[in-house]
């Protein structure tokens, strides 16, 4: 199998990704995300949750403030602070080694983050939803995630369109690597997401999820499959929490591609089916 092997700095911290894949494990700290929303309605909760996620094998802990489910609402800017800040400021004092995303399309949330300790900023938008998010990316030299939606979580759903959604993600994403670097972010803080399940259908992301291998050879990839919605129309479950047998499959299939890092609310499971595929490579 051959595989891509980069190093990623997030704020002077270097990541080696290619053999192992990283595990990301999601923090929802909202009433409404489509998995986990209202579960860890209290900072020590949350906490203790991403705590758990650390024993269980992740390498870094993605915390939202904001749901980006489809069909969401937008979040104000109080209540996304209020939510996150805290979180990562008493995660930080409790680890100082793991890597600490937040998952924001806003500038002064992830500014503010950055100031409590976390490394990464996981902004869905990629710059679109507010402009200054580049700068707080260069100021504090932070690794960037920059993912591919078509259209808002608002409306992202409604019949996404696309000639060639390969060829077009890409284009879309090597126009944001382009504007970082002309921005002055350094190529070795960026990492890409396609965006499957953000504005395309089941076919989309199929197609997607096959040509990750064009993805991974352009900068290191990102791929957030778990419990979504394509996997529940596969499987006929309406229920996120009953598709964990489709989410490990499809994330062994990222996996075997070559993706860096996996984005999932199943840690654990994830972790040892990683550690099986990582035995054979």
């Amino acid at each position: 199998m051959n595989r891509k092997y980069y190093k990623w700095n997030a704020r002077g911290k270097e990541v080696l990704l290619g053999k192992y894949p990283k595990i990301m494990g999601v923090l929802n700290v909202t009433p409404d995300s489509f998995s986990d929303g209202g579960l860890y309605n209290s900072d020590k909760e949350a906490v203790d949750q991403a705590l758990r996620m650390i024993d269980e094998g992740a390498d870094i802990i993605d915390i939202g403030g904001e749901s980006t489910r489809p069909g969401s609402e937008k979040v104000s800017l109080k209540d996304e602070i209020s939510r996150t800040i805290n979180v990562i400021k008493l995660l930080r004092k409790i680890n100082s080694n793991v890597l600490i995303s937040i998952d924001t399309s806003k500038a002064m949330v992830a500014k503010l983050a950055m100031e409590e300790g976390a490394d990464i900023v996981n902004d869905v938008s990629s710059y679109n939803n507010d402009k200054k998010m580049i700068d707080v990316v260069k100021k504090y030299n932070s690794g960037i995630i920059l993912m591919h939606m078509q259209g808002t979580p608002k409306n992202m759903q409604k019949n996404p369109l696309y000639k060639d959604v390969v060829s077009e993600v890409l284009e879309f994403i090597d126009k944001k690597i382009s504007l970082s670097l002309e921005y002055g972010i350094k190529k070795e803080s960026i990492a890409i997401d396609p965006g499957i399940g953000f504005g395309k259908n089941l076919k989309q992301n199929l197609t997607l999820l096959k040509s990750l291998d064009k993805f991974i050879q352009l900068h290191p990839t990102l791929v957030g499959l778990s419990r979504k919605s394509f996997i529940g129309e596969i499987l006929k479950e309406g229920d996120p929490k009953k598709r964990l047998a489709g989410s490990l499959g499809a994330s062994a299939f990222a996996v075997m591609k070559g993706a860096h890092i996996i984005r999932v609310h199943d840690v654990k499971e994830t972790s040892d089916i990683c550690k099986i595929l990582t035995s054979l490579f």
